[in-house]
């Protein structure tokens, strides 16, 4: 049984009880919102050592952190020391999206050594597969998509994204719609070419309900992916892409049909004024699933920065209402992430997604400001640390530039606001100056 079938039962599963508790709300309520499918715990029954995560509505916003080998790049690992560097970010969930090396041997020991959920996108095994036997990802067969899927549940796969909703018919109203940057989702090209050099459905929409008995029979989490997400701003929510959506609300109402956990996932590419709506629209046609957002990237010019554009579109989707953000590290288009580079993502897209909880009032979230801002009141360096969302970048840049005096730090130095004012309000001063 899912954890949605058992939800719809009224059972209450060891899972529900750890997120009930980890988001400080009621397992009774929690249970509701999962049967009603606005709320998923990706928990493959295979993922031993999981600590499970709630990702939907009136929960904390969540972070993936991507990682993965590349054709050009293959390292086992540095991919574990990512994972675990992401992990201490405070990533809630991790993407195994490697193309490079042995991918199942890649796969086992990042679940293994897993304490969050992962995902991955099975499609990327599938077709280098078929390349690498058949030459050409087009003479792929679609019992090897199935197969692929298969052995990723059978591993313990948590969640899997999967482009259903890139149609033939999708395809046409993306030719007609003319686009910039045409097609810039891996999975959803891999599919696009399968589809027209085979003159075929995609096998994923064509023969959803076997993808759903794998999702069932292994409680994995479907991540309907955007295959036709903008891949910049001038292409956001076009024809195309609303097309696509508009599908994936159809496939969540046939996947809940059979207990299937889903979630949506969103662009990509679009401009401050249009996230909103696209959050909004997601909710509408989507039936309130949880929604996964890339970013989205507010601006295709910064190379090199794209984890800061990231940051600022996914604080305006979260207090929008996105529920789970895909972060962007500053490798985005221009190369496979560093350690270093994927701690930088994690952080500042749980920046994003802290001020987004605070934004919609989760009243947690805003305690641990007022946390900091109390210890910062009284220039107590320690609990400043342990309240920061990045606590080792706070303590080796204070450490950089230590202080004449201990309870200060240099930007002010002696003439610290905080000092001088605390001192002038306390009554012994007064007694002084009278």
């Amino acid at each position: 049984m899912t954890q949605l079938k058992k939800a719809r039962a009224g059972i209450i599963t060891p899972e529900m009880k750890i997120v009930a508790e980890k988001e400080h709300v009621d397992v009774e309520n929690l249970m509701e919102r999962i049967s009603e499918g606005r709320v998923v715990i990706p928990a493959n029954v295979r993922h031993n050592g999981l600590v499970p995560c709630g990702i939907g509505e009136g929960l904390f916003i969540k972070v993936n952190a991507n990682i993965g080998t590349s054709s050009d790049r293959v390292s086992l690992e540095e991919e574990l020391a990512k994972l675990k560097t992401a992990v201490e970010a405070g990533a809630d969930t991790v993407m195994d999206l490697s193309t490079g090396g042995d991918i199942n041997l890649i796969r086992k020991r990042v679940i293994r050594e897993s304490s969050v959920a992962i995902g991955t996108v099975p499609i990327y095994q599938a077709v280098i597969k078929a390349v690498n036997d058949k030459g050409a990802l087009v003479r792929l067969s679609v019992d090897e998509i199935f197969e692929v899927i298969e052995r990723q549940a059978e591993d313990g796969v948590d969640f899997i994204t999967v482009h259903c909703g890139l149609t033939r018919a999708a395809l046409e109203s993306l030719r007609k719609q003319g686009r910039i940057t045409d097609i810039v989702s891996r999975g959803g090209a891999f599919l696009t070419a399968w589809m027209l050099h085979n003159d075929r459905e995609n096998p994923l929409y064509e023969n959803y309900d076997r993808l759903l008995e794998i999702a069932k029979k292994h409680d994995v989490t479907l991540s309907l992916g955007d295959g036709l997400r903008p891949g910049c701003i001038a292409d956001a929510t076009d024809r195309a892409q609303i097309h696509e959506l508009m599908t994936l609300g159809e496939l969540t109402k046939i996947a809940w049909d059979q207990d299937v956990q889903v979630m949506i996932e969103g662009p990509g590419h679009v401009p401050l004024n249009q996230i909103k709506a696209n959050i909004l629209l997601e909710k509408q046609l989507c039936h309130h699933a949880p929604f996964y957002v890339l970013g989205p990237l507010v601006t295709d010019i910064a190379a090199g920065y794209d984890h800061v554009a990231c940051a600022i579109g996914g604080a305006v989707a979260g207090e929008a209402g996105a529920d789970f953000l895909c972060y962007v590290t500053p490798s985005e288009h221009l190369s496979l992430p560093t350690i270093e580079h994927v701690r930088e993502g994690v952080i500042v897209t749980k920046i994003a997604a802290h001020a987004a909880d605070i934004a919609r009032g989760n009243r947690y979230a805003m305690e641990r400001d007022l946390m900091m801002s109390r210890a910062r009141k009284v220039l107590n360096w320690e609990a400043q640390m342990k309240y920061a969302i990045d606590p080792v970048k706070a303590r080796k840049i204070r450490g950089e530039s230590p202080p004449l005096e201990e309870d200060v730090c240099t930007m002010c130095g002696k003439y610290c606001a905080i000092k001088q004012v605390r001192e002038y309000l306390s009554p012994t001063f007064r007694d002084r100056n009278r």
